[in-house]
């Protein structure tokens, strides 16, 4: 799981057997320790919300999906789910979801387990 965070906006990106594991098990989470401190980010599957929603509690951003975007998500074209959610009067956190596709340039980074990417031409 992958996390970017730029200003008022959250995106994470999942590799396939993390999406499955999300489907079928209702939870990933990931955590960075900075020795004697860590940062947590979790996505949950819930039921009976209609949009992603976030909170931030004891250093963990922990993101809610709803259960019914999950249902063919594995196996389908759609690539992932956003929703901006207002968190005050003056202010908006967007928050985005979606599949890891392998990169169409070289990178050292392990793809194995990421999706192929739409844009690859053969």
């Amino acid at each position: 799981m992958k996390i970017r965070i730029q200003g008022n906006s959250i995106r994470i990106r999942l590799s396939k057997s993390e999406v499955y594991k999300l489907v079928n098990q209702g939870v990933v989470e990931e955590k960075t320790s900075f020795g004697n401190a860590s940062f947590g980010y979790c996505l949950k599957k819930s039921a009976g919300i209609t949009a992603l929603t976030a909170s931030y509690k004891n250093d963990r951003i922990t993101m809610e999906v709803p259960g019914s975007l999950l249902l063919d998500w594995p196996v389908n074209q759609v690539v992932g789910f956003d929703a901006t959610m207002r968190i005050s009067e003056t202010e908006t956190l967007y928050l985005l979801v979606e599949k890891d596709f392998k990169c169409l340039d070289n990178t050292t980074e392990d793809q194995s387990d990421n999706y192929e990417n739409p844009s690859k031409t053969c």
